[in-house]
């Protein structure tokens, strides 16, 4: 009368394994009898009440204890977010209080020194080639904020992925000991490589989480790809800094020297053009310096294309040679202002959006819009000055 089915096995929270009946299948033999007007079977016990079955009785008990299974697994998928946003924000706040010690060790003038022994070599043609990019650089990053606002995630993902950038060994050593000593987490560089993970040791041995998830489930390659993005910006706001410095050195050079507003190199070497075509054309004059000065002075000289374009090429270059080696300068000085323990302050700012909220945890990027303030201040002062020529 039944057909046997295949076992079914539950697991239960205590780690048994729990053997329900075989499943069946109710037929009818031909021979039984129907009766009655009232319908089939009336008066008659089913063959799987609970009264003539006690078997069938116990399966719906165990069917019952399973779904209990079921939904709790449900209830815990929910609550371990939770209890891992709650570790992630003790873990955080654990790692801001490293933050002074960290800027000490590696920002004051002998951490500095150690940092920027990685910049002789390669360094010397990646870091003029990205203040070349710069403004590139900026607008790509631009747009993949904008994507991602708009979910685009695809299109924002490339975007970040394909930045007309350069990655500097001094970035790179910044990023290694940003990760590995300040955040203590996992990271992996060409012919080094750190394995610690301090956020899942402190997931995985809390006693509410620990021996019901993994840290995959918590933390998945998306949210370490996010963190990956915002260290990265954090290590390339240094070029933007050295831009920063690099304009500042220009414009010091010309209030002392040159008596003019110079806010950049371009600036600079279109002033300097202007002062050796005029000392070029007094020297020259037939009557005489003394005569050559105040002819000149009222109808002063305009430097040749060639002589302009030598003098601001030469002024890049010096720029760009100094821009190497500016952070020896800037990071004392950022250091003692406190702009460092505020950009890491920042960063943390930003792994939390990742790690407690869900977000893309963009890092700021005000270094970069102030370098392109300085650079379109530059280029509108120079040609300012060669149309007034």
């Amino acid at each position: 009368m039944f057909e046997k089915g295949r076992n079914l096995a539950v697991p239960l929270q205590s780690g048994e394994r729990l053997e329900l009946v075989p499943s069946c299948r109710l037929t009818a033999p031909p021979d039984l009898p129907r009766r009655g007007a009232d319908g089939p079977f009336q008066g008659s016990a089913p063959a799987f009440s609970a009264s003539t079955n006690p078997s069938f009785a116990q399966s719906r008990t165990r069917g019952g204890a399973a779904g209990a299974y079921l939904l709790g697994m449900q209830s815990e998928r929910e609550w371990a977010p939770a209890i891992v946003r709650d570790i992630a924000r003790r873990y955080l706040a654990n790692r801001r209080e490293c933050v002074d010690r960290f800027v000490d060790q590696h920002f004051s003038l002998t951490g500095t020194l150690r940092v920027y022994r990685r910049a002789i070599g390669w360094d010397l043609l990646r870091v003029p080639a990205n203040l070349l990019l710069s403004p590139a650089t900026l607008a790509v990053s631009v747009a993949s904020r904008i994507a991602a606002r708009l979910g685009v995630a695809r299109t924002a993902a490339w975007l970040g992925r394909h930045r007309p950038f350069f990655d500097t060994a001094v970035a790179r050593e910044v990023s290694w000991l940003v990760t590995t000593e300040l955040l203590q987490l996992p990271c992996a560089q060409p012919r080094r490589t750190y394995t610690e993970d301090a956020l899942a040791d402190a997931i995985l041995s809390n006693p509410r989480v620990a021996g019901r998830i993994c840290i995959g489930d918590v933390l998945p390659a998306e949210a370490r790809a996010r963190i990956a993005t915002a260290i990265s910006s954090y290590a390339a706001t240094r070029a933007a800094t050295a831009e920063i410095a690099t304009g500042s050195i220009a414009a010091g050079i010309g209030a002392l020297w040159v008596k003019h507003a110079t806010p950049g190199m371009v600036t600079l070497g279109s002033v300097v053009a202007n002062m050796l075509a005029q000392q070029a054309a007094i020297a020259a004059f037939p009557l005489g310096a003394g005569l050559g000065t105040w002819w000149y002075g009222m109808y002063p000289v305009a430097p040749g294309g060639e002589l302009l374009a030598t003098t601001i090429g030469a002024f890049a270059v010096v720029g760009a040679l100094f821009a190497v080696f500016s952070g020896i300068v800037t990071d004392p000085l950022q250091r003692l202002i406190g702009l460092h323990r505020r950009r890491l302050l920042r960063l943390l700012g930003a792994l939390e959006d990742v790690l407690c909220s869900d977000g893309e945890g963009p890092f700021p990027l005000r270094d970069h819009y102030v370098a392109r303030l300085i650079d379109l201040l530059d280029l509108s002062a120079a040609l300012l000055r060669t149309v007034r020529a």
